[in-house]
């Protein structure tokens, strides 16, 4: 019993023991649990803190960039680009009698009446007092050191850019007493240089005045004697206004000897955006650093230097000098300030017709026309373009011309080949007088050409884009893209030959349908939106089909004959 006892006694023991393990485990469960939902509280007040404070940042704090939804950074334009000088765009309407526009000679008043101009463009209305008023003084800075600003000019094509910067200079050299190469012209291709000399030559008739171009179309030797003279005492110039070419030109300073740009008051540079595109930087340097380099005066041994303009001092100011002032003319001139710093211009003045317009609506409120503009397209242009496939284009150029009686056409394409290719075809399906304008024909061909355009002697003039920058002809009625223009500024500079000076003109582009959606891209991106589309039926089409192929087959014939022609002669050079 007292065994049975004992052993109840240790059970019952044993069991409270168990029992209070039992209840001290689940204590600690207990304890456990609630301390784990203390820190998951704690984690949620933490994460609820941090969200409201990420939500609500306080007013110290850094924002982060790089939201989608956020503003794009406006790009930051220096002041005078930001805020040009607005000219008028729309030529008919702001005509402004010659006699108004202050400062002009009455003897430059009296040639411009005799050239039939009366009026002025708003361009040259703005342009001529300008320059005018830079060279008030002459030759010289002004009292006090005064150095002109540079000008930029962009404005339309035939918006009369050429006699903005003419009237002005003539006028300024009217009163030189020795010959020196006052102003220079630079210009990218040797047609327009043509045009611009011719101009000069018109308005310096009877002044004394002496004009040269300089473009390659002459020997190297014979430009050189219309540029210097040697005497016993030194080199004199014979040269008050050159008109060049950059590759004539920079030839000319580093072989001509005695052809100096001592006393160069104005550089123009006309197509000022091409000019810096093809890389004629080089060129404009070169001008720069020959104007103001160290050379032996003529008839002494005395050293005569130039100096670059800088700070303005009481020495600088008691000694005037001749400043180079540049002048930048462009229908597509470039607003990049990176370009633009290039030219290392000197607070340039902007004076452009690419602005917006406002326009008043029904309701009466005002809006903003135009305001995606880059640049300005002639007011009585008006502009379709032809979706077609490669094999419909020369039927779509006949269509125009034999069916839809076009007359003064000028034809763009993208090469020589090409131009030379669909000019042997026109002419070999008959019915259009038809030439073709390169730089693979000799110069008196593409000037005898061009006057028989001009006269209308020629209904189309298949073109490279050799006439497509500043080139002045007269009576172009349709301007026809044949191939579509990959650049943006081709396109404005090919249609601008059409609407000129405020006359009226239409622009076909032939775009084949896998480049539609670029082109459209490219010209809304311009901010020209204008544009109309005009699809021709494949039915207009079908009465030239079969002439057509039988213009081929003698484009084929003509050809293989050209071809033969060739190895033959090339047979002969090589082997004779």
């Amino acid at each position: 019993q007292q065994e049975n006892r004992s052993n109840l006694k240790n059970k019952s023991s044993k069991r409270k023991k168990g029992d209070e393990e039992t209840e001290g485990s689940e204590t600690r469960k207990k304890e456990n649990s609630e301390r784990a939902e203390g820190n998951q509280s704690t984690k949620e007040e933490l994460f609820l803190a941090a969200s409201e404070e990420e939500a609500n940042p306080p007013a110290s704090s850094l924002v982060v960039l790089g939201d989608y939804d956020r503003k794009p950074v406006q790009p930051f334009l220096p002041q005078w680009l930001a805020q040009p000088k607005l000219v008028q765009k729309r030529i008919k309407d702001n005509l402004i009698p010659i006699g108004d526009v202050p400062g002009i000679h009455p003897r430059l008043l009296k040639k411009l009446q005799t050239n039939g101009i009366e009026s002025f463009f708003p361009v040259q209305a703005e342009v001529i007092p300008a320059i005018l008023q830079s060279a008030s003084n002459g030759y010289l800075m002004g009292q006090g050191g005064y150095r002109p600003r540079d000008i930029c000019v962009s404005a339309p094509t035939g918006s009369g850019k050429t006699l903005s910067f003419v009237i002005p200079i003539v006028q300024v050299l009217l009163d030189r007493v020795v010959c020196q190469v006052r102003a220079l012209v630079v210009l990218p291709t040797k047609e327009l240089a043509q045009q611009v000399s011719k101009v000069f030559n018109i308005y310096t008739d009877g002044t004394g005045l002496k004009v040269v171009l300089i473009t390659g179309q002459k020997s190297f030797a014979k430009e050189q004697e219309m540029l210097v003279q040697k005497k016993v005492t030194g080199y004199c110039s014979l040269a008050d206004i050159i008109v060049a070419t950059p590759g004539r030109l920079t030839d000319h300073i580093s072989q001509t000897p005695g052809f100096s740009l001592m006393q160069l008051r104005f550089l123009i540079v006309d197509e000022a955006d091409r000019m810096i595109d093809d890389m004629h930087q080089n060129c404009l340097n070169q001008i720069v650093k020959a104007a103001f380099q160290v050379e032996n005066d003529s008839g002494s041994n005395m050293l005569f230097q130039r100096t670059k303009p800088g700070p303005i001092t009481a020495a600088s100011s008691c000694y005037p000098q001749i400043p180079l002032q540049k002048l930048l003319f462009s229908a597509t001139l470039t607003q990049d300030p990176e370009k633009l710093q290039q030219l290392d211009l000197f607070q340039p003045r902007l004076f452009t017709s690419v602005y917006s317009e406002k326009k008043t609506l029904g309701d009466g409120r005002e809006t903003e026309q135009d305001t995606n503009k880059k640049y300005t397209l002639p007011e009585g242009l008006s502009q379709c373009y032809v979706p077609c496939d490669l094999n419909s284009k020369p039927l779509l150029l006949l269509h125009f011309m034999l069916t839809m009686k076009f007359s003064r056409v000028l034809c763009f394409t993208n090469s020589r080949e090409a131009s030379h290719r669909l000019f042997l075809l026109v002419q070999a399906f008959g019915g259009v007088t038809v030439a073709e304008f390169s730089s693979r024909l000799p110069p008196n061909e593409r000037r005898r050409t061009m006057k028989e355009f001009e006269q209308g002697k020629i209904q189309l003039l298949i073109s490279t884009d050799a006439t497509a920058r500043g080139i002045d002809i007269k009576g172009v009625n349709y301007v026809i893209n044949y191939d579509a223009p990959q650049f943006i500024r081709t396109y404005i500079h090919r249609v601008g030959r059409t609407a000129r000076a405020g006359e009226v003109g239409v622009a076909f582009s032939l775009v084949l349908r896998i480049q539609e959606r670029r082109f459209l891209r490219m010209l809304k991106d311009a901010g020209i939106q204008d544009i109309k589309k005009n699809p021709v039926k494949g039915n207009s089409l079908k009465p030239l089909v079969q002439r057509y192929e039988e213009a081929l087959c003698k484009l084929e014939k003509t050809v293989k004959e050209g071809k033969q022609n060739a190895e033959i002669k090339r047979f002969v050079v090589t082997e004779f």
